[in-house]
């Protein structure tokens, strides 16, 4: 068996005294994330809870400030989200409020919506929270329609549990904006 022929040696032209590595540099905290950073805990405390209302969750954030950079503002949320026991999950949904609609829909959408939540409301016993992140708001309506007839069909553990998923995933969003 003979062997092919090989190409010659690529030889490595001399350094040019740029590297190909890229520096680490460390960037600073947006403004908003350093103004959380920086504020008294009470207010720290006050401003996260606009983006979850559990004391818990936000009392967590707050006294493990502060935070290098927005995501890592959003893993802290994120585990303290998971960590919300029933009661804190109770206390964050009775806070929330069912999305509003754009301002151009229909009066039978709003019909269509409230007579949804309602029946959401008797089922579970709490508002219906959806997170929107990523969704054209052009089909904002019908996501949200969907989603709630579809989550009416659970069972109550079931739906706690993406009730909490979607509360996690507001809160993330909630604190995008805040940052």
């Amino acid at each position: 068996m003979t062997r092919g022929s090989t190409l010659p040696a690529h030889r490595l032209s001399p350094p040019s005294g740029c590297l190909a590595i890229p520096a680490q540099t460390r960037s600073s905290p947006a403004p908003a994330l350093d103004g959380l950073n920086s504020a008294p805990a009470d207010e720290a405390h006050r401003t996260l809870l606009t983006c979850l209302h559990s004391l818990r969750w936000a009392r967590r954030l707050a006294d493990h400030r502060p935070y290098p950079t927005l995501d890592a503002l959003l893993a802290a949320s994120d585990e303290a989200a998971y960590d919300l026991s029933p009661g804190d999950l109770a206390e964050a949904l009775a806070a929330e409020s069912l999305p509003g609609l754009p301002e151009d829909a229909y009066g039978a959408a709003h019909m269509a919506l409230n007579a949804a939540h309602v029946a959401y409301r008797a089922r579970f016993g709490h508002a219906f929270v959806i997170c929107l992140d990523g969704v054209p708001r052009e089909e904002s309506l019908d996501h949200v329609l969907t989603s709630i007839r579809s989550r009416l069909t659970n069972d109550p553990e079931d739906e706690r549990v993406v009730a909490a998923e979607e509360l996690r995933r507001l809160a993330r969003q909630r604190l995008a904006r805040l940052a």
